[in-house]
């Protein structure tokens, strides 16, 4: 999506806020869960599986079509670039523990592993917070002197298509608009096709109401 000439780079701003919104919350609603309850357990495992499932092709999305092109045109950024490529590689290999604790945690719902989730979960968070600040700050400026709109949009359609399941398309449009601000729900309401927006309307946004009264609860 564009503003005039540039890129629209606020987008990006609001699909950090779902991020770093959840990693934040999701800690604390897995430390809460009493020892055994493997039915609360399978809820926020499934939610923690795909918000880290999101964050994977947000980031490979990034990998791939975001930092070549700036490698390319902010020769003076090279290293700065490459600051965030091995910040996306960091992260990762802290989500390998998260991804690895959560089915374990989910399937017998015990103490060990479910601290060890928590924590691992919170130690994701601060290096994301970190990640997505400083990109926010030095990487979103140069997006707009150095990419054109179409080089931009291709990140934004890659995103759109990385959820398959119509159910959770939903889901995670509430996530988005959850605290987006007006100008910001229009971001997105632009690119949206007409048949999502009635669902949302009709059906969508009472789905997402319900959701986060059950993940959050």
């Amino acid at each position: 999506m564009a503003n005039g000439s540039k890129p629209e780079t606020q987008e990006m701003v609001v699909i950090h806020r779902v991020f770093r919104r959840e990693f934040h919350l999701l800690p604390d609603l897995i430390s809460a869960v009493a020892v055994g309850n493997t039915e609360r357990a399978g809820v926020l495992a499934e939610h923690l599986t795909d918000v880290v499932t999101s964050l994977h092709h947000h980031h490979e999305g990034e990998d791939d079509l975001l930092w070549p092109p700036l490698l390319a045109k902010a020769t003076l950024q090279t290293e700065l670039v490459h600051r965030m490529e091995s910040q996306h590689q960091a992260l990762s290999t802290a989500l390998e523990t998260v991804e690895k604790l959560t089915p374990a945690w989910a399937a017998t719902a015990n103490e060990a592993d479910r601290d060890g989730l928590a924590q691992a979960v919170r130690e994701s968070s601060a290096i994301l917070d970190e990640h997505m600040a400083e990109e926010e700050k030095e990487i979103l400026p140069l997006v707009q002197e150095f990419l054109t709109v179409e080089e931009w949009n291709k990140l934004g359609e890659r995103g759109s298509k990385s959820i398959s399941d119509k159910r959770k398309q939903l889901l995670f449009l509430g996530m988005i608009l959850e605290e987006a601000s007006p100008a910001e729900e229009q971001l997105f309401w632009r690119v949206i096709p007409a048949p999502v927006k009635l669902i949302w309307k009709v059906v969508g946004r009472r789905m997402y109401g319900g959701y986060v009264r059950v993940i959050r609860a």
